[in-house]
């Protein structure tokens, strides 16, 4: 057990939300945004909250490289570059190419784990790809805004890769012959991480509108044909998983600081792993 930092003879099991440092009940105030030291809610400035001021950089970075090779896509549309871009990276367990050669993550080809994330549209006219981008770039621009003040630079940056892993997992195993591609895994990730985020912090995610847009993007890909359900539901539950790693977990059990981190990003080892032991089947 450890002791409150502005009183050593008093044990304590909370820590203050925003810099992690043991308080006692005296020590305690109540926030919005949960327990804090004497000296965090005094600076209320400095304090990371839900849609904080702080510029979302990794957020304008991923969409940057995400439009990028979207631009790629469209401009090589219908030709050999654009379609090979799109064979050698969209997500597929295994399949077999014109020329007999069999590709797919369970031939060796780990990468499309990832790159799948990054590619949209598929595989045909430029069109396709426009569309699919906008809408995955709109919600990473929201959630992005949203999250990345919230829980750090890098702590959103885990959260972002393990959701594509475990998005990526969910399209192997509901759909593993099949060219998926998309951010949408990432995207769904971040709305699960969203609402851990939230009541973790004392906000109701219904009142806030994510519930209900959360929803409506369940409605859509369950409802639509061509959508990667696996995809959209592995994206979701990994991200949410992670955040209970990174806060719930965290506040409950007494482990060291890196630890969350570490669990955090096993959850995305563990989908990668089992999406090459799907596609290997």
């Amino acid at each position: 057990m450890e002791s409150c930092y502005r009183h050593p003879g008093r044990e304590t099991g909370v820590s203050c939300s925003n810099c992690e440092r043991p308080i006692c009940p005296d020590c305690m105030t109540t926030t919005p945004v949960g327990m804090r030291c004497p000296e965090c809610a005094r600076q209320r400035t400095k304090v990371k909250t839900m849609g904080s001021v702080t510029e979302p950089s990794l957020t304008y970075a991923l969409i940057g490289v995400n439009v990028v090779i979207g631009l790629a896509l469209i401009l090589g549309s219908n030709t050999s570059i654009g379609n090979e871009i799109y064979i050698r990276g969209a997500l597929v367990g295994s399949a077999f190419l014109s020329d007999g050669s069999q590709i797919g993550v369970g031939q060796g080809e780990v990468w499309r784990l990832i790159t799948s994330g990054f590619l949209h549209g598929s595989g045909g006219g430029g069109s396709g790809v426009f569309i699919h981008l906008l809408f995955n770039m709109f919600g990473l621009y929201i959630l992005g805004g949203l999250l990345e003040p919230s829980l750090g630079r890098l702590r959103f940056g885990v959260v972002y890769v393990v959701s594509i892993l475990t998005g990526s997992f969910g399209a192997l195993l509901l759909t593993p012959d099949s060219f998926t591609v998309g951010a949408s895994g990432a995207v769904f990730g971040m709305m699960g991480a969203a609402v851990v985020v939230m009541r973790n912090r004392g906000i109701n995610p219904m009142e806030s509108g994510l519930g209900l847009w959360i929803g409506l993007n369940l409605l859509i890909t369950f409802t639509i044909p061509n959508i990667s359900i696996g995809g959209h539901i592995g994206g979701l539950l990994g991200g949410a998983l992670c955040a209970y790693i990174m806060f719930d977990l965290r506040d409950r059990i007494r482990i060291p600081a890196p630890m969350p981190m570490v669990l955090a990003g096993a959850v995305g080892l563990v989908a990668a792993v089992a999406a090459f032991a799907v596609s290997s089947a």
